[in-house]
């Protein structure tokens, strides 16, 4: 499944533009103090309007092929590498076998 989300988490690693889904908001990752933190959300809010009006429903209304494309990398590209399974391999050979 396509994913429309802020950069963070694993969505940083996942996130290519277009093809495995789309980024909102401020993309440099850097966090705001605490008085700056209302203005950032309405930021993020206004990026999430702006995206889904301007590209993501465009998208699945009415490019559907592109739409299904993008679901289609997605599933290929994050489902494979973003798993339960991947994850618990990984974090037994750094934490334990190192």
């Amino acid at each position: 499944m396509p994913q429309l989300s802020v950069l963070d988490g694993w969505w940083v690693e996942g996130c290519i533009e277009g093809v495995t889904g789309w980024s909102i908001g401020d993309t440099n990752g850097g966090s705001a103090a605490p008085e700056e933190a209302v203005d950032d959300r309405t930021a993020d809010a206004q990026a999430l309007y702006n995206k889904l009006e301007m590209v993501v429903l465009p998208a699945f209304y009415r490019d559907t092929d592109r739409y299904l494309d993008v679901m289609r990398h997605a599933i290929a590209l994050n489902g494979s590498f973003f798993n339960t399974e991947r994850m618990v391999d990984q974090y037994v050979r750094k934490a334990y076998f190192r």
